[in-house]
């Protein structure tokens, strides 16, 4: 772990940093050619390829409703009232983004103009799996599409590893709460390619959305279909001042550094003495944790840095562009005003990344590596298309006309200017 003043930062440490590349570049040439044999075969690769990589020979790619049904008597009763209750925590959040599905607004006499806001038609979200299950990437992904009134929402997630090629349950169980309309036992670059190109079985989709490692984040970049955003290890960085308290800033370190083992965290502070404390409780609680050795490989790229000013980790949080950022100072408001790029903001000593992870109502689906300088989380945006209107009578197009035709024929499009020197060629006679 890097751990200095920022000043002493050598050029290639700031560049690794800065620059989080992840391996996409390396991958490309095999996921090029998956995404070329699912799109040529479509059922038959994904069979072959779940059995090359999942090692599960399925019997079915589509869950059936059965089983969807089914899993609800196999699941605790209290775990899914928690996934209720954060379903129910990101469907009001959600919500709360809803455009209004048509607006008009006269500018002048005889002019109005407005914007129509349309659902996508059918979009696709993967959520990882294999492992492990990401029951809260299901209702991530489905939920806002749904809020956003997309008619046909699917999912592909990969099949657990016991040969029988079965969704985890608890994944069912979320893609279900949250409403999604198929689902798809089906990973990695070979799902991407089923949703955007299409098979016998798996339709194909407007948007591709959701999370992934790195053989699904190249095909998501690859595919001609839309996407949320490239991504790649999941990130923090911690803005901290000497009020924060150290025990909970290492916490929120070690939390990101259990997703893999290529995740970043990074603490900027003002006090030499946070960041001392700060080091200890890593060195002495990462042993602790259950995934101690993915942690002990991501704190390795870690950091923890000092600088003299709020203003100063603030400018370098605006360089770094973490996917989360939590801010523990004593002026949070005006730390938050000096913020341009993040994919989502934790404010306060008791706002862990953990609760947009999970029941907040956030959305944990973020850019990173950077992206957040051009990203925005995913939200019910990324789920509808925008349509201008323009209603124009005759008073209101004599008001602008002059002006079309003396740009139009500016550009040489002189049919563009006639187009509107028809409208009014009658009046000019006798």
């Amino acid at each position: 772990m890097i751990r200095k003043h920022h000043t002493q930062l050598t050029e290639t440490e700031l560049a690794t940093l800065l620059n989080r590349e992840t391996e996409i570049e390396r991958v490309k040439p095999a996921v090029s050619a998956i995404l070329q044999d699912v799109k040529v075969r479509g059922d038959a690769a994904l069979i072959e390829y779940t059995e090359q990589f999942d090692g599960v020979s399925l019997s079915a790619i589509e869950v059936s409703d059965d089983a969807i049904s089914e899993v609800f008597d196999r699941i605790d009763p209290e775990i899914l009232w928690h996934l209720e209750t954060a379903a129910d925590n990101i469907r009001r959040f959600h919500e709360s983004q809803i455009e209004p599905d048509l607006w008009l607004s006269e500018i002048a006499p005889g002019i109005s103009l407005g914007q129509k806001t349309t659902p996508l038609d059918c979009i696709g979200a993967y959520v990882p799996g294999g492992q492990a299950s990401y029951p809260s990437t299901a209702l991530m992904t489905i939920i806002p599409a749904k809020v956003a009134s997309v008619p046909e929402a699917v999912i592909c997630t990969p099949p657990m590893p016991d040969g029988n090629g079965g969704v985890h349950p608890l994944t069912l169980a979320a893609a279900s709460i949250a409403g999604a309309d198929r689902i798809f036992c089906v990973g990695g670059a070979q799902a991407i390619a089923a949703m955007a190109y299409g098979t016998a079985t798996v339709p194909a989709v407007d948007r591709i959305v959701g999370p992934g490692n790195v053989y699904v984040t190249a095909a998501k970049m690859i595919v001609p279909t839309r996407i949320d955003f490239p991504a790649g290890p999941s990130e923090i960085l911690i803005i901290a001042d000497e009020s924060a308290h150290p025990d909970f800033i290492a916490a929120d370190m070690i939390a990101q550094a259990e997703h893999d083992p290529n995740a970043v965290s990074v603490l900027a502070t003002t006090s030499q003495a946070i960041a001392g404390k700060v080091f200890e409780l890593i060195k002495s609680g990462e042993a602790d944790a259950l995934r101690s050795e993915i942690i002990k490989k991501s704190l390795e790229h870690s950091a923890i840095l000092v600088f003299d000013s709020i203003d100063e980790c603030i400018g370098f949080s605006n360089m770094f562009a973490p996917e989360h950022l939590e801010i523990m100072v004593k002026d949070s408001l005006g730390a938050i005003n000096g913020i341009c790029n993040a994919g989502s903001i934790f404010v306060g000593d008791y706002a862990p990344v953990s609760a947009g992870d999970y029941a907040s109502g956030t959305n944990h689906v973020l850019p990173t590596a950077g992206h957040a300088r051009a990203y925005s989380g995913l939200n019910v945006g990324y789920f509808t298309k925008k349509s201008s209107i323009q209603i124009i009578g005759k008073e209101g197009l004599s008001r602008i006309g002059d002006t079309i035709v003396a740009i139009a024929e500016e550009e040489g499009l002189n049919a563009h200017a006639d187009a509107v020197r028809v409208r009014f060629s009658g009046e000019d006679e006798g």
